[in-house]
Order: C-alpha cells, then sequence, then structure tokens
C-alpha cells in the first residue's frame, strides 16, 4: 500500500480524489494548504497539487518538497491556461501536470507511474550502497523503509546527525550508509568509540598529539579528526564522552579547527561528523553530564533506528540474510531456515535488536553442519545443546510443546566444541566488520592484537575472516 498525499483548497476535490485512489487500495491523506502538506510529507510517496491555492501555492510547495526529498514526485493539477507555467515547473522537479477537468483514470494511472518512478530511484540508491557497504539492505518494514528514505535524503545534505536507538539496533549501519550515499563516500569513514577511552586519552585519539605530549608520546601522531579529513568520522555512544573533551569536539565543529596535545598549532579540518546514541542526551543536558550547545550542534538532524519489536515483519528476511552470510563465511554450502523456526524468531522477543538476531543466527550456522536448520537446533543452541546435522534434524519433529524437555545435549557436540565454535564466529565476524583490521578487531573483541592472531591460526582465518 502506497501513501499519496492530496493538496487542494477545494474540499469536493479532495473528496473525489480520495475515493478513488482509496479504490485502487492507496492510503490517501489530505492537506487544504501548502502549510499544511509540509507538516504530511514524511509519510507521503508522491504528493498530487493544485496549482493555484492561497497563501503558499503549488510552485512554492514543489520548491520545498524538492529541497526536502528529490525522489517524492509531484504532480500539479492546474486550470486551464495554466500549461505553460506547469511545463516549465517539470523542469524544476515536478514528475507530470494535470489539467482541469481532470479525467479520474488519468489521474490514477499517472499517480501509479509516478509511484513506480520513485520505487525505482529509491531501489537504485538502495542497490548503489549495498554495493559500496558489501551487504544487503532489509527494508520489509514501513519503519525501516521510512528510515532509509529519511537518511537517503540527509545523506546528500552536508550537516552534522545524531543517529539514535537501543542497543543493537543498527545504528552504526546507519551512520555508514549516510557516509555511502555522500558525496564523500570515496573519502575516508573513520569510527571512534567514545566509551572506549578515559578523557586524557579520548582527547589525543580524537585531536591528535605531539611529539612528548605525555608518557610514551614518542613520536607525533594525527588523530581521528585529521584521519577523517574529507571524510566521515562516526563518534559511537558520543554520549559516554567525558565533558572535559566535549569543549574541543565543539570547536571542531563549529570552527573546523583541531588543536593537537601538546601542540600550539591549529589545524583546519573539513570533516563530516555523525554521532550515534542509545542515551537520552536532552535529559543528559538537564542533568548537567552533556553540554547543551554541543547537542544542539550534533543534533542539526536527528535519525531514530526503530527497535526490533516494532518492525517484526522484517526478522524473516534478516534471519535468512544472516544465514547466508555466516553460511558462507563457515564454509557450510547452502542453510536454510526451518519455516517453523522462522515463526518462531519472529515471535520471538529480541531485547538486544537486530544484533542478539544476527548473534543468535551466527551461534545456530556456527553449531551447524550445514542444510536445512530447525526450530529444534534453535532450542537446543539455546539450551546449551548443540545443533544437529541436517540428516537427523530433518528426521526428529520440532517440538510444539512449551513444556517438552530440551534435547539431551550429550548427544550433542561437546561443550568444548560448542564454545570454540561460537568464538570463532565471534572473531570471523569482528574481522568481517573490520574489513581484516587486526587491531580494530580486537578492541572491539575486548582482546590483545597478539590474542587476535592466536585465535585467528587456531581456527584457521584470514584477514577477512574466512577460512
Amino acid at each position: 500500500m502506497s501513501t499519496v498525499l492530496l493538496v487542494d483548497d477545494e474540499p469536493g476535490v479532495l473528496f473525489t480524489l480520495s475515493e478513488v485512489l482509496n479504490d485502487r487500495g492507496h492510503r490517501v491523506l489530505t492537506a487544504r494548504s501548502g502549510n499544511e502538506a509540509l507538516g504530511k510529507l514524511d509519510d507521503a510517496e508522491a504528493v498530487l497539487t493544485d496549482l493555484s491555492m492561497p497563501g503558499m501555492d503549488g510552485l512554492e510547495l514543489m520548491t520545498q518538497i524538492v529541497a526536502r526529498d528529490a525522489t517524492l514526485p509531484i504532480i500539479l493539477l492546474t486550470a486551464h491556461g495554466s500549461e505553460r507555467v506547469a511545463v516549465a515547473a517539470m523542469k524544476q522537479g515536478a514528475y507530470d501536470y494535470l489539467a482541469k477537468p481532470f479525467d479520474i483514470d488519468e489521474v490514477a494511472l499517472v499517480i501509479e507511474r509516478a509511484l513506480e518512478a520513485r520505487r525505482l530511484r529509491v531501489d537504485n540508491r538502495r542497490l548503489a550502497a549495498e554495493q559500496t557497504l558489501g551487504r544487503r539492505i532489509i527494508a520489509e518494514s514501513r519503519a525501516v523503509r521510512r528510515l532509509l528514505e529519511a537518511t537517503s535524503r540527509v545523506a546528500t545534505r552536508d550537516v552534522t546527525v545524531l543517529v539514535r536507538g537501543e542497543t543493537g539496533t543498527g545504528k552504526e549501519f546507519v551512520a555508514e550508509l549516510l557516509h555511502a550515499q555522500s558525496s564523500r563516500a570515496d573519502k575516508p569513514l573513520v569510527r571512534f568509540n567514545c566509551a572506549a577511552l578515559p578523557a586524557d586519552l579520548a582527547d589525543a585519539e580524537l585531536f591528535g598529539h605531539a611529539r612528548g605530549a605525555f608518557t610514551g608520546a614518542n613520536a607525533s601522531r594525527p588523530g581521528f579528526f585529521a584521519q577523517a579529513d574529507g571524510g566521515t568520522l562516526i563518534l559511537d555512544e558520543v554520549g559516554e564522552l567525558p565533558l572535559a573533551v566535549q569543549a574541543k569536539l565543539l570547536r571542531a565543529l563549529q570552527e573546523g579547527e583541531i588543536q593537537p596535545v601538546g601542540s600550539g598549532r591549529i589545524d583546519k579540518v573539513n570533516v563530516r561528523v555523525v554521532a550515534s546514541t542509545n542515551r537520552d542526551l536532552a535529559a543528559d543536558v538537564k542533568a548537567g553530564t552533556f553540554r547543551e550547545d554541543l547537542y544542539y550542534r550534533l543534533a542539526v538532524v536527528e535519525l531514530v533506528v526503530p527497535p526490533l519489536r516494532d518492525h517484526r515483519e522484517d526478522i524473516p528476511a534478516l534471519a535468512e540474510e544472516f544465514a547466508r552470510r555466516y553460511a558462507d563465511r563457515f564454509g557450510l554450502g547452502n542453510v536454510e531456515l526451518e519455516p517453523a523456526l522462522v515463526d518462531a524468531l519472529t515471535k520471538t522477543d529480541w531485547p538486544g535488536n537486530v544484533r542478539q538476531l544476527e548473534n543468535a543466527i551466527a551461534r545456530l550456522a556456527a553449531l551447524s553442519t550445514g542444510g536445512l536448520i530447525t526450530l529444534a537446533d534453535f532450542r537446543a543452541a539455546e539450551t546449551g545443546g548443540g545443533v544437529s546435522s541436517s540428516s537427523s534434524a530433518a528426521a526428529a519433529a520440532p517440538a510444539t510443546d512449551a513444556d517438552e524437555p530440551a534435547p539431551d545435549a550429550r548427544n550433542g557436540p561437546s561443550l568444548k566444541e560448542q564454545v570454540e565454535a561460537f568464538e570463532r564466529g565471534l572473531v570471523a565476524r569482528a574481522l568481517d566488520a573490520t574489513g581484516g583490521n587486526q587491531s580494530e578487531a580486537a578492541r572491539r573483541l575486548g582482546v590483545s592484537r597478539v590474542t587476535l592472531i592466536d585465535k585467528m591460526k587456531k581456527y584457521g582465518l584470514n584477514q577477512q575472516g574466512k577460512r
């Protein structure tokens, strides 16, 4: 079902068009003025507006819509004699125009074509982003489609963005998508975890340091801002950034200037900052733990990533994508998820959101020998048992009674084998997520680089986490 926004100051026109579009399966929003229409754009997938209206006319409304979302098709309704104006409007961004009195079937046809054109534009952007990111983008639900559409609009505008959402919802992915769809896509993408370091080290990591600035600073080192010059800097969990560093971050955002620790030199940088947080920064501002001026500087645009419970319809596609990804990583060949398992995953509460779902599928794949993964396998893995092979899983009927005893773990892999399989999956995932950057992968896993290399040798993993 597509959503069409109708804008006309004549109630009769709105009623007639609404009836026609509703009969054809569309969801219809109406507005009797340009200003009212601007407040309903976020839900619209196409706009049909009268050219002549009191106050803001159709041309001015079109100009504002194009500035906000160039993919949103706009169709103008014109009075007789206004065709020349409508043709000029098409050169400025309108999709098409229709002259009054209009033919109902022609209106419906033009709207269908406009919606299809928009779907193609959005799909093309998504495909380009998938190629850049090297992964598939799942957006079956309306909530996620709206988020991706907003991300695409904001990506092309060089503004600071704050991405908010619960832990595990995919904030980092949205930040990466902003970079991939921006004019900076061919420039550096640098990440910094604001919660990982104390204030003095965070200062040096972000802005760099001069030789001798502190014990152990045997050479000058550029910070993450300098490394991201020309590109994008992602500040993960920005709400955890110490107050002492927040003032310097504000200056970097306002003036484009940084001062390395221990240096009197001021360096100019051109960096787009995308910050993410699972905290309520407005509440932190009131509590005095986060600078108000920095908050408003970061939140020029806010994107909110919905929790998985608010877009359960994405779970089947997400689960299948994770299964394919980890089957390929672990060399399992073709892996399929039993329909009963997919149904159970969809009904399961995931307080850890998409990350928790991904980890569950990674665990199933790590313990699997390939083939069909069943609901019984999922229950066994969740209770500490092993995942059966495709042959034995196919012979076993999935449990349907909530009180049925868990499978006997003694018939599956040993505890040591299960732990090693899960550890191998975590190491492989970290390497893949960081593009083979061993230092970053070790940081994410909370181990030293030497320990990571030992694990890679133990499990026969290469830089990309493949065997």
